[in-house]
């Protein structure tokens, strides 16, 4: 593992100006786990206010100038006091590991943003909003289910999220405390491959449990959006489709594997 991180003005031909795509330093300020394969880390930089579901691209800058880069999805809400990326560890993952195995508090990284300008949710978009998450995926949906929430809750929402297991489903505490607060705003689980009591089904996503998310919405969809690894997201895009759901209103976001 190479010991990596931002060098900072050095770099002065990237690092620095104006805008989403100026590279920034960012200080990681506090790292929290998620559960035992994501964490979240916390940063400080000097972006813009980004929008509910967009990204950010991550540089790691080793001693011998070699870097590598990754984009990824914010947590937080906008507006928020720091930038929380929910990063999970990968079993061939060069940054992911270096997050998970290296970085500590205070370590500062290379990032810039916010980018992403379709997956984005605000409170002027009409109708209630369907998100529908696969593992990590659930990362930018947290995104807009806070800023839904910090909106005042102004259209219903439904949140699925599937993973391999219940300890697996992250941010699952929150969300729940979310759906009790909130009555319109719904939280449905699925484990794919370890059964528990606790979670509303058992099983991979399909067209049955789409349906019954749906029933629970008093209207049509405004916007469904659909977060996971790439063979998630076209089942889970194709089985919106089929239960009614207009193409043009399903905004998607995925990832290799």
């Amino acid at each position: 593992m190479k010991a990596m991180n931002e060098r900072g003005g050095s770099d002065a031909n990237e690092t620095g100006g104006s805008g989403p795509a100026a590279w920034q330093t960012a200080v990681i300020s506090r790292i929290e786990p998620r559960t035992a394969r994501m964490r979240s880390y916390y940063l400080q930089a000097p972006l813009a206010r980004h929008a509910a579901g967009q990204h950010v691209d991550v540089r790691l800058t080793a001693p011998d100038g070699y870097q590598a880069r990754r984009s990824y999805s914010i947590a937080s809400a906008p507006g928020a006091d720091a930038l929380e990326l929910a990063i999970e560890m990968l079993d061939d993952g060069e940054v992911s590991a270096w997050f998970h195995e290296v970085a500590q508090a205070g370590d500062t990284i290379g990032v810039r943003g916010p980018l992403g300008g379709h997956f984005v949710w605000s409170a002027e978009q009409p109708g209630p909003i369907v998100l529908v998450a696969g593992g990590s995926g659930v990362v930018p949906l947290v995104s807009i289910a806070r800023a839904w929430r910090e909106a005042g809750a102004p259209v219903p929402a439904l949140l699925l999220h599937s993973a391999r297991s219940w300890d697996s489903l992250a941010y699952r505490e929150e969300l729940r405390g979310i759906a009790t607060a909130h009555g319109n705003f719904s939280y449905l689980t699925t484990v794919t491959r370890d059964a528990n009591a606790a979670a509303d089904h058992a099983r991979r996503i399909d067209r049955a449990m789409i349906a019954e998310a749906l029933a629970r919405l008093a209207d049509v969809p405004g916007t469904c959006y659909v977060c996971g690894a790439n063979g998630f997201v076209e089942t889970a895009a194709q089985l919106l489709v089929a239960a009614g759901i207009a193409p043009r209103t399903i905004r998607t976001e995925r990832y290799g594997g």
